[in-house]
């Protein structure tokens, strides 16, 4: 299940209040679908969402449960607790993960991974400064497997008004780049793209990601999530480059040599290497 969440490039939100979308998200080819409890879900309506999330989830099969990830209310909301404790049970038997909103400090991870069990696999997602600034921090927690970085309350905390293309948060997005490469978790996973008809801010909003090397997208549309699968996946001009490096540097056995007028070192071959494991060619 962690590898899942590890490895999903496409992660859809669906309101847990709508279990008859549950079927079409899991239809679409994300890699995971997010069982959203959180902003989803009106305050009257909590109680009902997570009655409805837990009725729905008995009928689905283990392999659909191992793509599920639930997004539960934060620390410190009336309806946190009861969210865990519904979770405990099917972090247990299979869940992909829960995301934790609103992460700020490893006490509140510690204490959901301590109500949840130790199967439970966590998403905390930074969307404060608070939560930047910890970021290191909440990285490194033991049952945190990604981070994944909640860029319009971000905004909003820090009251910024950021233009299309969010030159604005680069800071940020590196510092979760960052962190997550010195916790060594797999790239993280970028905020949602709220034009859900434009299909060009959406491509351009995943280029942005993938160049700064976050691994996965949150998506809030099923059409999103094609775009965003393969945009993330390697071109096929990449994966035909890997191959080739891959080939030369064992003819060469492991010495720096010459592809197409450019040097090629080790930091290239791990580049080559690590291309072709993404494309789940090696």
């Amino acid at each position: 299940m962690t590898f899942l969440v590890a490895r999903a490039r496409s992660l859809l939100f669906v309101p847990a209040s709508r279990p008859d979308r549950f079927p079409k998200a899991l239809e679409s080819g994300a890699g995971c679908v997010i069982l959203d409890l959180e902003d989803a879900v009106a305050p009257d309506h909590k109680k009902s969402a997570r009655d409805q999330l837990s009725e729905r989830l008995v009928d689905m099969s283990p392999a659909q449960l191992a793509r599920i990830v639930v997004r539960i209310n934060a620390a410190g909301t009336p309806w946190h607790d009861d969210d865990l404790r519904l979770l405990r049970d099917w972090t247990a038997k299979g869940i992909a993960g829960v995301v934790v909103p609103k992460a700020e400090t490893t006490e509140v991870l510690r204490a959901a991974a301590a109500a949840l069990g130790p199967k439970a696999a966590i998403v905390a997602l930074v969307e404060s400064l608070a939560g930047l600034d910890a970021v290191d921090e909440l990285a490194s927690m033991e049952q945190v497997v990604r981070l994944a970085f909640g860029h319009l309350d971000f905004q909003l905390d820090l009251g910024m008004r950021c233009a299309a293309e969010e030159a604005e948060l680069t800071c940020a997005r590196f510092a979760l780049v960052a962190a997550s490469r010195r916790a060594q978790l797999p790239p993280p996973i970028d905020g949602v793209t709220t034009d859900t008809g434009n299909r060009e801010r959406l491509l351009a909003d995943v280029r942005r990601a993938r160049a700064f090397g976050f691994g996965g997208k949150l998506c809030i549309h099923p059409a999103q999530v094609a775009p965003v699968n393969e945009t993330f996946a390697p071109t096929l001009n990449e994966i035909e480059w890997a191959r080739r490096v891959i080939q030369a540097a064992q003819v060469h056995s492991g010495e720096a040599f010459s592809l197409d007028g450019r040097m090629v070192d080790l930091p290239v071959i791990r580049l080559a290497e690590k291309t072709l494991h993404q494309a789940d060619l090696t």
